[in-house]
C-alpha cells in the first residue's frame, strides 16, 4: 500500500508523499483505499459544542427572528402603556415618561445580547472554515479520481485502437492473399 500511495503522490502532486501537506496525505489515502471522504460537517460541527455554545446559538437564533421582534416591541408597548395608564389614573407610575428603567433595561439587554450574537457569529464563521476545508478535499479528490478514469479510458482506448490496428493489419494481409490468389488464376 505504501509504494501505491507514493506512486499516487508523484503522479497526481509530483511530489513525495512526504512533502505534501496532512489534508494532501488523507486525501491520497482515502483515494488509495476507495474510501468515501464526504462526511456532513454540520453534525460532526454540533457534537463538539459545549451546553453554553448550544444556549448562545439558540439565543442568537432566537433574537434574529421576527417573533423576537414582535415579542420585544410588545413588550415595550405593553410597559409604555401600562406606566401611561398608571401615571394619569393614579399619579404613581412604577417608570415614568421618559422611561428612564425601560431604558437601562433596554442598555442591559444590548449589552448582554451583543456577545452572545458575536459568539454565535465567529462559531458559524468557524463551521464555515471547516466546511471550506471540507469542501476543497472532496473537490480535490474528486479531482483526482477523474485524473485516474481519464488515463484508464486514455489506456483502454490505446489498447482498443492497437487492436483494431492489428486487426485492420490482418485483414489487409487476407485482403493482400486474396488478391494475389485471383491475379493467378
Amino acid at each position: 500500500m505504501d509504494k501505491l500511495i507514493q506512486d499516487i503522490a508523484r503522479k497526481f502532486f509530483n511530489l513525495n508523499y512526504e512533502t505534501l501537506t496532512q489534508q494532501e496525505k488523507e486525501i491520497i489515502q482515502h483515494l488509495a483505499k476507495h474510501l468515501r471522504i464526504s462526511k456532513d460537517i454540520n453534525i460532526e460541527f454540533e457534537e463538539h459544542l459545549s451546553l453554553g455554545q448550544q444556549l448562545a446559538n439558540r439565543m442568537a437564533a432566537f433574537c434574529g427572528s421576527w417573533r423576537f421582534i414582535f415579542v420585544f416591541l410588545l413588550v415595550m408597548v405593553l410597559w409604555m402603556a401600562l406606566n401611561s395608564y398608571l401615571l394619569v389614573r393614579m399619579d404613581r407610575a412604577f417608570d415614568p415618561y421618559p422611561y428612564i428603567f425601560l431604558n437601562l433595561f433596554l442598555s442591559m439587554l444590548g449589552s448582554i445580547l451583543a456577545p452572545i450574537i458575536m459568539m454565535s457569529q465567529n462559531r458559524q464563521a468557524e463551521k464555515d472554515r471547516l466546511e471550506a476545508a471540507h469542501n476543497y478535499e472532496v473537490n480535490l479528490k474528486a479531482e483526482l479520481e477523474i485524473m485516474s478514469l481519464h488515463e484508464k479510458i486514455d489506456t483502454l482506448q490505446e489498447k482498443h485502437l492497437k487492436a483494431i490496428v492489428k486487426k485492420q493489419q490482418e485483414q489487409s494481409e487476407v485482403l493482400k492473399k486474396i488478391m494475389l490468389k485471383k491475379r493467378g488464376r
